[in-house]
């Protein structure tokens, strides 16, 4: 695995999180020492929160940026239930970067549950068998140990046709019933090279709850990914950028592929997470054409000199 200080070297400088924005304009409450901020002064009008934590364990940041954000309880309210949507995809252990990593998804099924969640439950729609995704993942026994339900993203019969008004090119779509029914939405993509579309983050994660994927790519990649938010648009977003993998994806060859970063986001606003994301791959927000499509559709801002960071540094 690549250090922080070979990526660097390689031309896609970053400076971890604190290189996400320009500090013209920015109101964010910055990590000092001690983990005291300094306290946001009053918008004009409500803009977007993004939180970027770094150089933590994949926990501390979690809870850092939840803190930040008013805690699990501000999304996760007892009796209610709850989807947590990591990204599932490939038949691939953690340290390939390929998945969400499994230490992120059982903590965030540990707080939803310990803020009082009737349920909660956890499923994809890989593109690898899935069996041997959930399990070589880590993601399904981390779940369960964690007291999540683990269910098949693979059984048609849990999907719905749904239609999307609001779509341009994607007009219905078979949803899976727990994002259709499910109280709270949280999802918990991987950042990772994608050579299709630049990248897959947030956005992109979000294939993963539809039956037919390859209905994207038949149709206009970008567009139907920007699509699917007119229709649903998850309760809160959590970013693992902890290793992120810089060639080769979305499956990855080796752990050769990915490069320590040591870092978290977390948003309400998917278009910002997933703008602040590929500036961290060495992308402008506008260089991944579904980001900057869902900023014209206003699914979100790509703006980030528009949105209040609030940014920690854990040690």
């Amino acid at each position: 695995m690549k250090s922080r200080r070979d990526f660097i070297k390689t031309g896609l400088a970053l400076g971890a999180t604190l290189s996400l924005v320009s500090r013209k304009g920015l109101l964010a409450a910055e990590a000092v020492a001690g983990g005291a901020t300094t306290p946001t002064p009053a918008a004009a009008a409500p803009r977007s929160v993004l939180v970027a934590v770094r150089d933590g364990s994949r926990m501390a940041m979690l809870d850092q940026a939840l803190a930040a954000l008013g805690g699990i309880e501000a999304f996760v309210k007892k009796g209610q239930t709850v989807l947590v949507k990591p990204n599932i995809g490939w038949d691939a252990a953690p340290e390939r970067g390929a998945n969400t990593h499994p230490e992120l998804v059982g903590h965030l099924v540990k707080l939803c549950l310990n803020a009082g969640a009737k349920s909660v439950s956890i499923f994809d729609n890989p593109c690898d068998q899935w069996q041997r995704t959930y399990a070589n993942s880590g993601i399904a026994q981390a779940a369960k140990d964690a007291g999540a339900i683990v269910v098949n993203g693979k059984d048609e019969s849990l999907y719905r046709e749904v239609e999307i008004p609001g779509g341009i090119k994607l007009k219905h779509a078979q949803v899976h019933s727990l994002v259709l029914d499910s109280d709270v939405f949280i999802n918990v993509p991987v950042l990772k090279h994608h050579s299709g579309s630049l990248m897959t983050a947030a956005m992109k994660n979000l294939m993963g709850v539809i039956w037919d994927r390859g209905a994207y790519h038949r149709t206009d990649l970008h567009q139907t990914i920007a699509d699917f938010l007119t229709f649903k648009q998850p309760t809160l977003n959590v970013l693992d950028a902890y290793h992120p993998m810089v060639r080769n994806g979305p499956r990855g060859i080796s752990a050769a592929d990915v490069v320590e970063m040591r870092t978290l986001l977390a948003s309400t606003d998917i278009v910002a997470l997933d703008a602040a994301a590929a500036k961290m791959l060495g992308h402008q927000p506008a260089d991944v054409r579904h980001v900057r499509i869902a900023d014209q559709m206003k699914l979100g801002t790509m703006n980030l000199d528009q949105v209040e960071i609030r940014r920690f540094k854990l040690t």
